[in-house]
């Protein structure tokens, strides 16, 4: 038996989250936030926490520095239900941190790399990939080493029979760099959202996007924010399914990386594609319920009646 349901592979930085501000920042002049948060951030930390939350066993593979933010996040994936116990220490680079303004469902970030960026295969315990049933890698534009590695990883998990998925996610410098013929192949799950679809396709439609990666894909879920997802198969028709809209959103920080924790999450159980896309739909919405990336996601129980008393929904986890 795998000590691990998922492995994440990723990113770690903190959030310090502003809100209610008064205005959009302007040059030689200040501006009040009302409210302001400190968190455990990055995409992929946020989906190791909430898949933990809904009951999958979760390891994390990250670097981050020997510093006060390192210590913070490491105790918030711990207090998650996270294992740290294969977080990389650096004593060279310090860990990264999001600076986050939020404006209702729209936000403007600002990220020191630091450690992350540094991190690639060859600082990876190779042991990971003969412990999990599944890995999961996000935010490759802001990783250059994990980028670089991208093939080389995803290899080595299929060759121990484990399953992967991907979530790019945005690409700050906006440069795209993508092979997605060659990588897509080698991906289970991939789940952009259809912005970052259309940059790495270089598509001007969502048909376009969906026309050029379909030879390459096995499963694909594209996140549409309120116009919900679409479950994309090779060979089977595409299902769009509506979102479990919430029309007194708190923030939306996080609510893509929750999709993928509930799809991921019923995808190692064994459910079928579309029950996962049920899933995954419903964790998303869930997240929106409260501030941050992870405030939504306190316990399995919670989750299941935010999603019972707010969307009206039995959340099968």
């Amino acid at each position: 038996m795998k000590k691990f349901d998922v492995i994440a592979i990723g990113e770690l930085n903190v959030d310090l989250i502003l809100n209610n501000i008064d205005g959009e920042p302007e040059i030689g002049k200040e501006k009040f936030a009302k409210a302001m948060n400190l968190t455990l951030g990055s995409s992929t930390a946020i989906f190791a926490a909430n898949i933990a939350c809904l009951g999958s066993r979760t390891g994390f593979v990250g670097m981050v520095g020997r510093d006060t933010f390192g210590d913070l996040i490491e105790f918030s994936l711990s207090g998650k239900g996270v294992d740290t116990s294969m977080l990389i220490r650096s004593d060279k680079h310090s860990s990264g941190a999001t600076i986050c303004l939020n404006y209702h469902e729209e936000r403007a970030n600002i990220t020191y790399q630091g450690a992350m960026d540094y991190m690639s295969l060859d600082d990876i315990d190779k042991t990971i990939f003969t412990r999990t049933k599944h890995i999961h890698l996000s935010s490759i534009f802001m990783q250059s080493g994990i980028q670089r590695d991208l093939i080389d990883i995803l290899k080595l998990a299929r060759d121990n029979k484990v399953t992967t998925s991907l979530d790019t996610q945005w690409d700050p410098a906006e440069r795209w760099n993508m092979d997605y013929e060659k990588i897509l192949p080698h991906v289970d799950i991939f789940l952009p959202n259809e912005t970052e679809l259309k940059f790495i396709t270089r598509s001007m439609t969502l048909e376009e996007a969906v026309e050029k990666i379909t030879p390459y894909i096995h499963i694909c879920v594209v996140k549409r924010g309120r116009k919900g997802s679409l479950l994309l198969r090779k060979n089977q028709p595409p299902i769009h399914l509506d979102a479990f809209v919430n029309n007194d959103v708190t923030d939306a920080i996080g609510a893509g990386d929750s999709f993928n924790a509930g799809f991921i999450h019923a995808f190692v159980k064994g459910d079928t594609a579309e029950n996962a896309q049920v899933t995954g739909n419903l964790t998303g919405a869930v997240n929106t319920t409260a501030a941050g990336g992870t405030g939504a996601f306190t316990s399995k129980e919670a989750v299941k009646s935010i999603a019972r008393e707010k969307f009206k929904q039995s959340l099968k986890i």
